[in-house]
This record gives C-alpha cells, structure tokens and sequence, in this order.
C-alpha cells in the first residue's frame, strides 16, 4: 500500500498519496507547498462597497479551498480607491480592510489551501459599472472618478480620457503596491500576484498601443516595462522572502504593433532576478477590437513558451475544464500550475471530482466524505 503524504499546509481531511497523477502532485515555492497545482484564478465579483471584504467573499473563495484547490487567489484587489474597476471591487487601500480579509486568508489556510491576493490597479479601465449593470464609464457627475494611465487615450471611443500620469504620481502608485502588500502580510495571506493583464494600469504601460509616452516610461521597450519592475520590486521589497510572487500578464495583445510573446518571455528573464517566481500567462484585454482565437486551453502555448525560454516556472489560465486536459498540461511541462476560472464558478468542488476522474485518493473535508466515498 502507498505511504501517505501531506502537504505542509494540508489538514489529514486532505491526504494524498505517492503515485498521483501529476495535477496532484505538490509543487513547493520558497517555504510554501501547494497540495496540488490547481489554483483558483482571481475573478472580480463585484460585492464590495468602499473595498470592503464581505461574507460573500468568505463563502466564495472558502468553499473552493474546502473543494481541494491548492490555491484560491481573491479577485483583483485595489491598491488606491482610484484602481477599482467598479465602485463594487475589492480593495486593500485601508488598514481597515485588514481584518475580514484576514477572517478570509485564515479560513482558506485552515481548509488545506494556500490563500492568495492579486494586487491591482485598473487604470483607464477604471471607474466603470459593474458587468450586470451594462459596464459604461460612470461620469464623475454621477459618482464617478477620474481615471489615470500612461498616455490620455481612452479604452473605448466616448469614454473620458484617462490623466497621463507625471513622475511623482507613479512613484506613488508604486508606493501603493508595496503599502497594499504589507497589508497583505498581516492579513495573512501566502501568496501575492501582481496584476500586470487585461489592460489596466501596469499592462498599459507595456503595450505601445496604449502607452505613448516619450519619458524613461515609454518608447522602447525598456521604457515601457520599467513600471512593471518597479512594483515587482516594491513588492518583493515588502513581502517576506518566504512566501511566492506571482505576475499574471497578457502574454500578448491580439492585436497589430501590440505587445507579443517574445515580449512576454523577455520580461520574465528580467523578472526572475527581482524575485518574481511565477508568471501567470493570460491574454488580451488592451483594446476592445482584439482578434483572440478562443479555444481549449488557448493561452496555455504561451505559459509553455515563456517556461521554456525564460526558464521561470508558469501558470496557464483560459479554457481548461476537463481533469484529463489539465493533468496533461502539467505532465508534459507545458505550465506548473493551472489557474481555473469560470469552471470553479460552475463547481466549487472541481478537484474533487477531477481526482475522481484521474484514479487520485484525496480524501475530501471530512464533513462531506459521504457524498465522495
């Protein structure tokens, strides 16, 4: 009979034992074990008011850390009022916002999964109504904001122009991140992921079709990623050498003169050095006429690329939903973790039954082992 092992954050309700697929394999980052490399990828849920974690958030990302995730990352979190997306988004610009994230962080970890936080700032993509109530820019005269970026162009044709950002500000909005991440640690939380994707601030910044600045924060390409490495800095800086960093980025834009793969593997050699040791590879996002080619596991290519070629390790994201496609992924070293979204809306319980489906022996909370004898 195989001996039993656990994951150093991993309750007995979870035991695993040696001859897994390799989706149940623990993958261990710095002083961090991961039970498996399922991860739940941050998704906004747009139930806050003022940045406050509510019990939406407990049950939300609990119930998926209860489901055998080896992570659960909270949604994109604000480092400063003016990142949010919408009025509803998370954030992590108070001291106060501390403690039911904490409450949140402390309830993930007991339940066998790493707690993570994804740090963000949504730039011109900012101040917008929340996804069911259409998404349009709010007006500042109706309780909007103004929205900054790296250049005065907005995301869609009738939108207000975002502020292009001086010096000093960006300078602050770095010191944002780096105050958001200490806050991070006292809540509690292993795992920080810095947003770089999907169009807000940091990815305008490295993509020329929305940065056209011509200081040391644009042009060329060193110009353009200097903010991306400036933050991955800071927050280095700031949160214990222990615990793992993650980046998600648009490995590319989908769209012509826009950022490309061979961009995205070039920036992670620049920022395996700062202590970044995961890069989480989506797409998209930077202009709305983008062509993406959808399809099953669509952006896992560029998490196996940039594995490749920068030699950092990566999480793949977008379209993975069945246990055989994931295991795959990770057996063939395409990527080291997999990051599932909208599946994990669907069923909280994914790994449960995707072990189920590989033949793997985890054993589920003990409260419902009824329901997976």
């Amino acid at each position: 009979m195989a001996d039993f092992i656990f994951a150093a954050c991993s309750p007995p309700s979870m035991a695993i034992i040696k001859d897994m697929p390799d989706l149940f394999s623990p993958l261990t980052i710095r002083g961090v074990t991961f039970r498996n490399r399922i991860a739940v990828s941050p998704m906004c849920e747009y139930s806050s008011e003022d940045g406050f974690a509510g019990d939406w958030h407990l049950v939300h990302l609990g119930s998926r850390a209860v489901g055998g995730a080896g992570a659960v990352i909270a949604e994109a979190t604000a480092v400063e009022p003016r990142g949010r997306i919408s009025p509803g988004d998370l954030g992590i610009y108070h001291d106060a916002h501390i403690e039911m994230l904490a409450r949140i962080a402390k309830f993930i970890r007991q339940h066998g999964a790493v707690p993570g936080i994804q740090l963000a700032h949504a730039g011109r993509k900012a101040s917008t109504r929340v996804p069911w109530e259409g998404g349009a820019a709010i007006p500042e005269s109706n309780g909007g904001w103004r929205t900054v970026a790296p250049s005065p162009i907005p995301f869609l044709p009738g939108d207000p122009a975002p502020t292009e950002l001086t010096k000093p500000e960006i300078a602050a909005i770095v010191a944002a991140f780096a105050a958001a991440t200490r806050r991070a640690v006292d809540a509690g939380f292993q795992l920080v992921e810095i947003h770089g994707a999907h169009g807000y601030l940091i990815d305008e910044f490295l993509s020329p079709l929305s940065n056209h600045r011509t200081d040391e924060y644009g042009g060329a390409f060193d110009g353009r990623i200097r903010l991306a490495l400036e933050v991955a800095a800071a927050v280095r800086h700031a949160w214990p050498d222990s615990l793992p960093l993650f980046m998600r980025i648009s490995a590319v834009d989908w769209a012509e003169g826009g950022w490309q793969i061979e961009d995205s593997v070039e920036l992670a050699r620049r920022l395996r050095p700062l202590g970044v040791d995961l890069m989480d590879c989506s797409s998209g996002g930077i202009v709305p006429n983008a062509k993406i080619q959808i399809g099953p596991a669509y952006q896992t290519p560029f998490a196996e690329r940039v594995r490749r070629e920068s030699g950092m390790l990566t999480g793949a994201v977008g379209m993975i939903t069945e246990a055989h496609q994931a295991d795959a992924i990770i057996r063939a070293e395409k990527a080291d973790m997999v990051l599932l979204a909208r599946e994990f809306l669907r069923d909280p319980y994914w790994p449960l039954h995707a072990a189920k489906v590989l033949g793997a022996h985890i054993d589920a909370p003990q409260q419902y082992g009824r329901a997976f004898a």
